[in-house]
């Protein structure tokens, strides 16, 4: 359900067993792969390994609860592209299917470090920083997507709060933080007669000017 809401994907089977995710990929190959870690006839990274020695090359998107640092280095060695640690929500894993989205985007021959320095960044998400007293992460994450959504067009602090389900006073001070670090620019918008209200824009890249999205 969640990645049907993504814009670029599409579902093509769902598979509640690792031996059913082997004859579903048989059928039809895909060129990612959510794989729980703790299946029901055995370990997702057993999966992955078969799936290599078979020639299958799917990048892997691991959705678990587990967080012992030596499965994430063996799952990094296999080709798991991206960890989701249980629980999530919604924007968590829409955030990780549009960087990897960014990622298969990236095409032809780097010209130099920095460009191949680009590419596996949109892989990885940055460094949560600590925010300021009185915001929240789900919020600013709400905020952010929101903003995001709106790409080139800008929102006021008023729309913004409405389509985040937040109060305008709420929302722009969420804005500000994104303008504050480098992730959001605002302008005057001019409209009728009365002050102009300030439109704010996802910078693209969301941390400087001319870095990937």
């Amino acid at each position: 359900m969640y990645v049907e809401r993504v814009p670029g994907f599409v579902v093509t089977a769902t598979a509640h067993s690792g031996a059913e995710a082997k004859r579903a990929l048989e059928r039809a190959p895909v060129d990612l792969l959510l794989l729980d870690l703790y299946l029901p006839d055995g370990h997702g990274l057993q999966l992955v390994r078969s799936l290599r020695a078979a020639g299958n090359s799917a990048d892997v998107i691991a959705v678990t609860s587990a967080r012992d640092l030596a499965m994430v280095r063996d799952g990094v060695s296999l080709g798991v592209v991206q960890y989701v640690l249980k629980p999530f929500t919604y924007p968590t894993l829409r955030d990780r299917l549009l960087r990897y989205a960014d990622f298969r985007a990236t095409a032809g021959e780097a010209s130099g470090q920095d460009e191949v320095d680009r590419a596996l960044s949109a892989l990885r998400a940055p460094r949560p920083a600590a925010l300021p007293k009185g915001l929240s992460a789900p919020t600013l994450e709400a905020v952010t997507l929101v903003l995001r959504d709106a790409r080139g067009e800008g929102l006021t602090a008023s729309e913004a709060g409405a389509a985040a389900g937040i109060s305008r006073i709420t929302a722009r001070r969420y804005l500000e933080h994104l303008v504050d670090t480098g992730r959001a620019e605002r302008s005057p918008q001019y409209g009728q007669v009365g002050r102009p209200e300030l439109c704010y824009r996802w910078r693209r890249g969301g941390r400087q000017p001319g870095t990937a999205p």
